[in-house]
């Protein structure tokens, strides 16, 4: 399938550029993502000929971020809708700033729910008038398969996105529409940075061009895809009791944060 306007958000940095790259030249893009100057650093390295990049500078765990962003997708008549923006932090619930906390889950749970909501039946009406089908992706986590203490907030709304989307694609099954919940393990992005921990030297660390490239391509074949060795961790919690697999992860989680202290910082 090749969609007409891709509408990409987080897309300037790790898996959300990873997907606009990965985009034939015939896919229009509307890029969004917070930063104005990294939005035209995309806009010139993709825009082409034969493919238009229009971009939106919105801060999508606001409601005047999405609201700017779903009059944009709306003008644009977009036929892809890829939710990648997302945002959390390694630390207990209690030693996170409240603010952080509401802005994660504004921009993981409410922000896809309500760009999805807004911007689907138009996709869905779209593609029928057309004889087409139109896509979406929602982008969640390995993570959302247990609890994962020292992620807490993080893995819930990756939790919430998994669930979000199976349900929805149970609903919209006779529509023209291909859904996919796209769930990365540990990945080479500025997001593990962001949040206070470094994956990226994990063995078996994906590259974001194949977790996009993955996601395109399972894009219609299936609802659920993890990408490479995040298999074994989406299984965990049916192999051992829930209990015990939540403890082992937060071990987990703490060395890494205490290996991430003791990395020396670049300045």
């Amino acid at each position: 399938m090749t969609y007409g306007f891709a509408l990409i958000t987080g897309s300037t940095t790790g898996i959300g550029a990873a997907f606009a790259r990965s985009l034939p030249d015939s896919t229009n893009l509307l890029l969004v993502a917070r930063s104005e100057e990294k939005l035209a650093e995309r806009k010139a390295e993709l825009e082409s000929p034969s493919r238009t990049v229009e971009t939106v500078a919105a801060d999508l765990s606001t409601t005047e971020g999405r609201s700017r962003v779903i009059d944009k997708a709306m003008e644009c008549e977009i036929d892809l809708l890829i939710n990648n923006a997302g945002a959390g932090r390694l630390a207990k619930v209690l030693d996170n700033d409240p603010e952080a906390e509401l802005a994660t889950v504004e921009l993981n749970v409410v922000a896809p729910t309500v760009l999805t909501r807004a911007l689907l039946p138009g996709m869905i009406e779209r593609a029928r008038r057309d004889h087409l089908r139109c896509g979406l992706i929602l982008v969640s986590s390995t993570t959302a398969f247990q609890p994962i203490p020292l992620l807490t907030t993080y893995s819930a709304t990756k939790s919430f996105v998994l669930a979000y989307g199976e349900g929805l694609h149970e609903e919209t099954r006779r529509e023209p529409l291909d859904l996919l919940v796209l769930c990365p393990g540990a990945t080479r992005t500025d997001f593990s940075e962001r949040a206070g921990f470094d994956l990226s030297r994990i063995p078996g660390a994906s590259d974001p061009m194949d977790v996009a490239r993955e996601g395109l391509d399972q894009l219609g074949r299936r609802t659920v895809h993890v990408v490479g060795a995040g298999t074994r961790a989406a299984l965990t919690p049916f192999l051992i009791p829930r209990r015990i697999a939540t403890g082992g992860a937060g071990a987990v989680m703490s060395i890494l944060g205490r290996v991430n202290r003791m990395r020396p910082r670049r300045l």
